[in-house]
């Protein structure tokens, strides 16, 4: 096996090990029109009575929404009074790996959601209408370019009734410089904006625990709309938020488990104790992130998150994964040091050719997740502490790895999230 494809294969080198939401926006489709398909749904009009709608998804054009009188937006924090089924929560970023889940638990515990789509997505926006559609089944989806912030309006207005929350599962999908600030960035804050301007008054963005130590273009990105939307809150007393940094996804250690099922070692950088998380997984993480819509205490707040047990290297995460194939351990080792010469090679060429940017910043992505924990970095210690990393949600690394192993890793790949 040679060295490029035994990097390839490591789990560290894929940028979804711990950039946690790069599913959310791949090949994007701009598109000045927007379109509504109404699934099976109650949309709620703050005191009125609901109106059911049933309209397949395979409708095309889809009829327009029915004819309700507008109540008055939300200016305050009045929603979480209301039970669930009264309460209005916008999902951007819905067709994405975790904001499937988000929509699905959101639609489980009987609010009136409004998932926000691409007209093609998934990999490589392989993923038509229709699919979508069936995919957020029990939510209304609203196709619609939230990189346009017009567009984004023109959709949202389409549903004709005020929003109350607003949650974005958005990120890019592959970290590139360009990219991260059109989506981490940029569509982040057009869901704000359009949020607001129909009374949203409480804003989940699911971000990364990575941005504390920011090297990445990403994550200064992703700090920025951060950052406004603290200022948001402090200039209206009536609107607030919730951060959510996530740790790893389960997905995102997932990648070596088929090839260390074939016989082959299990890849690692350095001694395999550079960098350690508390994985979480995705229906996990969608249950925290609907915590945040109606619980107070995690209002105004920055809320890092990971799943239930110690932390794990990735020595130990390869060793929890030989014990379960019941083999004595195999590894191979690669000296961090060899991607430090790839990034310096790619800098290098950068600098002739603009076009290589992104490449270089993607080197510079698996060069961060091979060395940096996913915990929460103490201020007073400048060092990561798996104590201090909040624990949520029941299931564990090793289920999901016992489950991979029997079934592979159907519904769980990595796509365009690959590096090399």
């Amino acid at each position: 096996m040679s060295l490029l494809s035994t990097i390839s294969s490591s789990n560290s080198l894929h940028l979804h090990h711990h950039h946690n939401h790069l599913s959310s926006l791949a090949s994007f489709h701009s598109s000045s029109s927007s379109s509504i398909i109404f699934s099976p749904l109650h949309i709620h009009r703050h005191g009125l009575k609901a109106t059911k709608l049933t309209i397949t998804a395979s409708t095309y054009p889809p009829p327009p929404p029915p004819s309700i009188s507008k109540s008055t937006a939300s200016s305050t924090q009045s929603f979480r009074k209301r039970s669930p089924k009264d309460v209005n929560v916008v999902v951007t970023g819905s067709t994405g790996y975790i904001g499937k889940f988000v929509v699905r638990e959101l639609c489980r515990r009987g609010f009136n959601v409004v998932a926000i789509a691409r007209e093609r997505s998934g990999i490589r926006g392989r993923d038509d209408k229709a699919r979508a559609a069936q995919q957020l089944a029990g939510a209304t989806v609203c196709f619609g370019d939230v990189t346009d912030p017009d567009a984004l309006s023109r959709a949202l207005d389409a549903l004709g009734f005020p929003v109350d929350a607003v949650v974005c599962c958005l990120a890019s999908r592959g970290g590139g410089i360009s990219d991260s600030w059109k989506v981490d960035y940029g569509a982040s804050r057009n869901s704000l904006l359009a949020g607001r301007r129909l009374g949203a008054s409480h804003f989940v963005l699911l971000s990364a625990i990575c941005v504390q130590k920011p090297l990445l273009e990403f994550q200064r990105a992703k700090l920025k709309f951060e950052a406004e939307l603290v200022e948001e809150a402090a200039a209206d007393p009536g609107f607030t938020y919730s951060i959510v940094r996530p740790t790893a996804f389960f997905k995102s250690l997932g990648g070596q488990v088929e090839t260390v099922k074939d016989g082959k070692p299990y890849v690692m950088f350095g001694d395999g104790r550079l960098c350690a998380c508390k994985p979480i997984s995705e229906a996990d993480l969608a249950a925290f992130i609907a915590d945040c819509v109606m619980d107070e205490d995690k209002a105004c707040k920055f809320l890092p998150i990971g799943g239930p047990g110690k932390a794990l290297t990735p020595l130990e995460q390869g060793e929890l994964l030989f014990k379960l194939l019941g083999r004595e351990p195999k590894f191979f080792k690669v000296p961090i040091e060899v991607m430090d010469f790839v990034i310096g090679v790619f800098d290098f060429l950068a600098k002739l050719f603009p076009s290589l940017e992104d490449t270089a910043e993607f080197g510079k992505i698996g060069r961060y997740y091979a060395a940096e924990s996913m915990l929460v970095l103490d201020p007073e210690t400048g060092e990561y502490s798996a104590e201090k990393t909040p624990s949520y949600g029941k299931e564990t690394l090793e289920e999901f790895f016992a489950k991979v192993i029997r079934e592979g890793m159907v519904g769980q790949e990595l796509g365009e999230q690959t590096i090399f």
